[in-house]
């Protein structure tokens, strides 16, 4: 359900740390892609009485805190991994209904969005308590995908099931959008934040286009425009934003994958 590079090289992982893939699905592992093959390290298996766990929908790698990786699962957890140490950090019932996206904003604190409708807030310090930021105007309408801003930790991005809407979210605004991008005209697969830049973020999706938005300081009555647009001639189904390349976006559709210059 997700492939993910460590995201740096400062951990007691750092000898092979360059080449180490994380990927979820049944379960969370970790692989070592060496030049001529790839060697399965680790299996994380947080079920003490059977052989199967719920499977994952998503994880996210910890860019502050490297041996930390969050997972989310069908059967309404997060699941934080120490990866150095193969043990778990903390399981938390994340959600009344399957969680279908985690993203890490600081080395304790990170977000998830479910079936439930809500986008939820989690500081490790403090596992009692969550923080909803948003929930679905029609309710139990899921949320699929969420996205934090890395440069700009105030916001995050989170896309509907079946909606032609992403919906940016300011953390210190609970419930109300500061703003709601609707220009595609089926419903929004992906989303990414640009690596460098807090303003600039690209969506795709059934329409078959990739759109790059840059979010004003205040939005106007009717509404925001993309500033570009991209289409790919098929439904639109992945996104990436290069972080070491930032000039570069990979989409993925039908049976191909292609390199947009920004």
């Amino acid at each position: 359900t997700k492939l993910m590079f460590h995201p740096a090289t400062n951990s007691s992982l750092q000898k092979t740390s360059s080449d180490l893939l994380a990927t979820s699905g049944d379960y969370l592992r970790l692989w070592e892609v060496r030049e001529n093959s790839v060697e399965a390290l680790s299996l994380f298996n947080n079920s003490k009485t059977s052989e199967f766990c719920a499977p994952l929908t998503s994880f996210d790698w910890n860019e502050i805190e490297p041996k930390r990786i969050g997972t989310s699962s069908i059967d309404t957890t997060c699941t934080i991994w120490d990866i150095e140490r193969g043990v778990v950090e903390t399981q938390l019932i994340a959600h009344d209904k399957e969680v279908y996206d985690i993203a890490w904003g600081e080395s304790r604190v990170f977000a998830s969005v479910s079936a439930d409708g809500s986008v939820r807030i989690f500081d490790l310090r403090d596992k009692e308590h969550s923080t909803i930021i948003y929930e679905s105007p029609q309710p139990d309408t899921p949320l699929l995908r969420l996205a934090w801003n890395k440069k700009d930790l105030r916001y995050m991005a989170t896309i509907l099931m079946d909606s032609n809407k992403v919906v940016i979210l300011d953390i210190r605004s609970p419930t109300m959008p500061v703003a709601e991008l609707e220009r595609h005209r089926a419903g929004v697969n992906a989303i990414a934040w640009a690596p460098r830049s807090s303003k600039h973020i690209c969506s795709a999706g059934d329409d078959t286009q990739a759109l790059i938005w840059e979010l004003p300081t205040v939005a106007g009555p009717n509404g925001i425009d993309p500033m570009t647009m991209y289409s790919a001639g098929y439904e639109i189904n992945q996104l990436q934003w290069s972080a070491a390349q930032p000039d570069w976006i990979a989409i993925a559709f039908a049976n191909k994958m292609q390199l947009l210059r920004v």
